[in-house]
């Protein structure tokens, strides 16, 4: 990200779909057309791994950090590809197709992998790709099949709640399993495989268009998951599995107490024995799904918050030292480069920023935060900004512009907003304002929320923090991805000198 450039922040869920919520099927496709008209350089998605319904489908919750997310695979794909006849994927009906139907889309589509599945398993064995892909995925793709066939016999129980020999991973047991269920995790073998190509297939029509994916990798992972299951010695559990020290952040901007996320902490000295073997497969993972990743928290590679499990919120919290210089430099040794995009919101320290700097990680500033009676030093200030960082106007967890001008800036900040810009406008204005700003700002890259571009208002939220339920359902309606739209924005980013 040397040169200047900009992006459009949308996650592939929030595309259209005739099958509940956005796939990697063709409006992936012409959404990156838009970017293209656009003169846009980057596009900007949340994490792909699996979600849960118990969870909320948040993206940054799933039972794996590197599987790929069924409810993301295309009917039509599959249907271009050759495993399905075009009358197999009809019959779907959703209610509203502006709202994510995450339940009703993972049922249609599981049917129709099922299907998929049913008819060419006995021809896997003859597929060199599929062959390739298994071995290729080995060091997570067999525990993370084991740990979906054992959730399959029981129910979807968590794995702390398994028979012991099994919680426990004994050999024998783990054996008797894989001989059991066999088909059944070369099922999840086979999703995953499906779900590749036709991620690769994205990435592809991308390239073609000069656009580059900015994926995003959560710091932690979801304790009922493959990964900690699988690497228990890594993260700091009792004897029965469970965390004792769970992850989070101390009262702040989002939450008067604090977020407590519930992920169970790193045994960082367990990490460090090894080299940082788990993070080297992770990141080197992340690095061939996208061109560049958001690291989430980068703040928690320094120091992170520590929660004792047993407390209901976070403010009881503690902060703690974490390896990152260590971390990074093996990294940087077993990587020609670290295309990391730091998320260093919330609380940075001296030590934070010289761990981002030594590696010259571009940060991120968020314009929404700027405008405040400390707006002189705010760091996300546009007169503050730096060449070496990502600008936003907002992030997935910030409501859309609009109604932040509406509601969060209030008397005080709008009055800061005018007097910065030097002029007085309304909510229907503030997005492009702020699009403006960002765009002028000398900050290398821009990435815009396509709830800015739209000037939508609080119903096209995305995330929360802290609430549950309600997030992660909005989605795009293509037809205002118009050609005046993507004129107007290309000419904005040449007015800018973000086009090349």
């Amino acid at each position: 990200m040397k040169r200047r450039g900009s992006g459009i922040l949308l996650h592939i869920t929030s595309l259209p779909s005739r099958f509940g919520v956005g796939d990697f099927g063709p409006a992936s496709r012409r959404f990156i057309d838009f970017c293209a008209r656009s003169a846009q350089s980057y596009w900007q998605i949340l994490p792909l791994t699996p979600t849960s319904t118990f969870i909320g489908n948040s993206p940054y919750s799933g039972d794996s950090a590197f599987a790929l997310n069924p409810v993301l695979v295309s009917p039509e794909k599959m249907v271009e590809d050759g495993y399905l006849e075009p009358g197999e994927i009809e019959g779907f009906v959703q209610d509203d197709p502006m709202t994510a139907d995450y339940d009703r889309a993972e049922a249609f589509k599981m049917g129709l992998l099922r299907l998929a599945f049913e008819r060419c398993r006995g021809g896997l064995g003859d597929d060199p790709w599929f062959a390739d892909f298994v071995a290729e995925n080995a060091f997570w793709l067999e525990e993370y099949a084991l740990f979906r066939a054992i959730k399959g016999t029981r129910g979807g129980q968590e794995w702390t709640g398994w028979p012991r020999e099994l919680r426990t991973r004994e050999p024998g047991a783990l054996a008797d399993v894989r001989r059991e269920r066999a088909e059944d995790m070369r099922f999840v073998a086979f999703v995953q495989y499906l779900l590749a190509r036709q991620w690769r297939d994205v990435r592809r029509h991308a390239a073609d268009n000069n656009i580059l994916i900015i994926g995003d990798a959560p710091i932690y992972v979801t304790q009922d998951s493959a990964d900690v299951w699988s690497n228990q010695g890594l993260f700091r559990l009792d004897a029965e599995g469970q965390p004792l020290f769970v992850a989070g952040v101390p009262p702040d901007y989002f939450s008067a107490t604090g977020q407590r996320w519930g992920n169970p902490v790193y045994d960082w000295p367990a990490h460090e024995a090894t080299r940082f073997a788990w993070w080297t497969r992770r990141l080197g993972h992340a690095f061939r799904l996208y061109d560049f990743i958001r690291l989430d928290h980068f703040r928690g590679f320094e120091a992170y918050w520590e929660i004792p499990a047993e407390e209901a919120t976070a403010v009881a919290g503690q902060w703690v030292k974490a390896p990152g210089m260590a971390l990074f430099r093996e990294l940087l040794h077993r990587f020609p480069a670290l295309p990391i995009i730091a998320e260093d919101l919330g609380v940075i320290t001296a030590e934070v920023r010289e761990l981002k700097g030594r590696f010259e990680f571009p940060g991120m500033k968020i314009l929404q935060f700027a405008f405040g009676p400390d707006i002189a030093e705010n760091r996300d200030a546009p007169h503050n900004h730096e060449a070496s960082s990502v600008v936003y106007t907002g992030t997935h967890d910030n409501t859309t512009t609009r109604a932040w001008f509406e509601s969060e800036a209030g008397e005080v900040g709008r009055r800061i907003l005018f007097d910065y810009l030097g002029r007085e406008f309304g909510a229907l204005e503030a997005p492009w304002i702020l699009i403006r700003q960002a765009m002028m700002s000398v900050a290398n890259t821009a990435i815009l929320p396509m709830q800015d571009i739209l000037s939508l208002g609080e119903e096209a939220r995305m995330n929360k923090p802290s609430v549950a339920k309600g997030n992660w359902s909005w989605r795009v309606d293509e037809r205002r991805l118009t050609d005046d739209l993507a004129a107007h924005l290309a000419y904005v980013t040449g007015l800018y000198g973000r086009n090349h």
